[in-house]
């Protein structure tokens, strides 16, 4: 199960990391290139995109990515055989990320089956509401998947416990209000990752806004695993490939992990 595997990694480090890449950007053999480097670096797990043409969740610089992967021949077949190669090849949990159109589209039981067969772990579909997730939920437990859903700062209290009882895994925490890659005041989030706490007892990943080292310093202790998404694509973008591994092991100096 993905929850025992972030306990057990847990133990040795007080907050996991778990990074972001979409799929064929900026190719497919640099997909694999900067997986290499994030993993050598030291990355817990991780979510591989499965570009979308309105990935409404994400900012100008994820929303970037998956329009060049897709105008380069990014399709969901060569998505997910690739995903299947890394997830053969690196010994880290992989989940698969996209929109529920990807997986209405591919049909929900083949999608499922597909996420299976390669050796993934699990999906997150941040545009799927719990209320309408009955047929995913039923295909993904047959497959022993595990589906990872999303509070915010705008869930109310009753709806996450609601949504908590179908998570598994772990529960993707939102910082903030709007898309991926703007700044986040993490110093404010207290009362809200209490409710979150409050709300279910696995573990919780954070993301949205993570970009350096302090914001990794400020969030341990308070949530399992701190997410970067954004920050990496866009040092990709500004630097090149080579930089992504001396960026992620700069987030663990301030750590004993």
């Amino acid at each position: 199960m993905l929850e025992a595997e972030i306990r057990r990694r847990r133990r040795d480090k007080d907050i996991l990391l778990m990074t972001h890449i979409v799929l064929g950007y900026p190719s497919f053999d640099a997909s694999r290139r900067i997986v290499e480097q994030m993993v050598r670096a030291g990355v817990d797990l991780m979510e591989l995109q499965i570009p979308f043409s309105e990935p409404i969740a994400d900012g100008p610089v994820i929303l970037h990515a998956n329009q060049k992967a897709l105008a380069a021949g990014s399709t969901v077949d060569r998505c997910l055989e690739v995903a299947g190669e890394l997830a053969r090849e690196f010994p880290i949990p992989f989940l698969i990320m996209s929109y529920f159109n990807v997986v209405f589209v591919r049909g929900i039981e083949r999608f499922s089956q597909e996420l299976r067969q390669a050796g993934l772990r699990g999906a997150i579909i941040p545009d799927l509401p719990h209320e309408e997730g009955t047929a995913t939920l039923a295909a993904m437990s047959a497959q022993d998947l595990e589906p990872i859903f999303l509070f915010s700062p705008n869930t109310s209290d009753q709806r996450m416990r609601e949504i908590a009882q179908l998570a598994r895994g772990f529960v993707y925490c939102v910082a903030r209000k709007g898309v991926t890659g703007q700044r986040t005041e993490f110093a404010s989030l207290d009362a809200y990752l209490a409710r979150c706490r409050a709300a279910t007892q696995l573990p919780l990943a954070l993301g949205f806004g993570v970009k350096q080292r302090e914001d990794v310093a400020a969030l341990t202790g308070k949530v399992d695993i701190a997410v970067i998404g954004s920050e990496t694509i866009r040092l990709i973008d500004e630097r090149g490939i080579d930089a992504v591994g001396p960026f992620i092991a700069s987030l663990r100096a301030s750590n004993r992990g």
